[in-house]
């Protein structure tokens, strides 16, 4: 099956806010730990939260200069292997690695990814699924926000439920997109994912 291709930026284009709400200024970790500094509660939460971040300045690639470098994403289903997608090599040939998926089933998926430098401020995972072209689904998942570490993070999303019937069945393609409250473009990619019966 034959589908149009999906310019990702169009996923950012279409994330609509419900409400008025502004995201905070960014902050350094020097600046967060300086702010309240007398208050004693909030300052060993602020210690518990950041970590080993508030004594080093951690960097987990130093020839990276992202602050969010995602490593890879993995459709999680009970009873079987994660299938994954590895998000740090050349993301034109995810499509042609389409993941099978049994109709009906139930399943996650996780994103693993490296937060160094500085803080990030309300991540967020866009997923649009098309067929043929034509947008079926729209996910939106608040990853969160995360201090820099030297070991990988990880957000698994809720159960989302696969597609079902003669009608269901099929190749989709997704425009993913990883992003934050200011709107920085962390990584988009494109895949796919084929629905059928069984499996095989």
């Amino acid at each position: 099956m034959s589908d149009k291709e999906v310019n990702p930026a169009e996923v950012e284009q279409e994330q609509e806010h419900d409400t008025n709400y502004q995201p905070p200024p960014q902050k350094t970790i020097e600046e967060i730990m300086a702010a309240d500094a007398e208050d004693e509660s909030l300052r060993k939460y602020k210690e518990a939260l950041l970590g080993e971040a508030q004594a080093e300045k951690i960097i987990f690639d130093a020839s990276d200069t992202r602050k969010v470098i995602v490593k890879k994403l993995a459709l999680l289903v009970a009873g079987r292997d994660p299938m994954e997608l590895d998000l740090t090599g050349d993301l034109s040939k995810l499509k042609k690695n389409v993941f099978v998926i049994k109709e009906g089933i139930q399943y996650k998926l996780r994103i693993d990814f490296i937060v160094q430098r500085e803080i990030v401020h309300g991540l967020k995972y866009v997923q649009k699924t098309y067929r043929m072209g034509v947008p079926v689904d729209k996910m939106v998942q608040m990853v969160g926000s995360y201090p820099p570490k030297k070991e990988i993070q990880s957000y698994t999303t809720p159960f989302e439920e696969a597609p079902s019937g003669m009608m269901a069945r099929g190749t989709y393609s997704v425009a993913s997109l990883f992003t934050d409250d200011d709107k920085n473009e962390h990584l988009k990619w494109d895949w796919s994912f084929e629905i059928k019966k069984d499996w095989q």
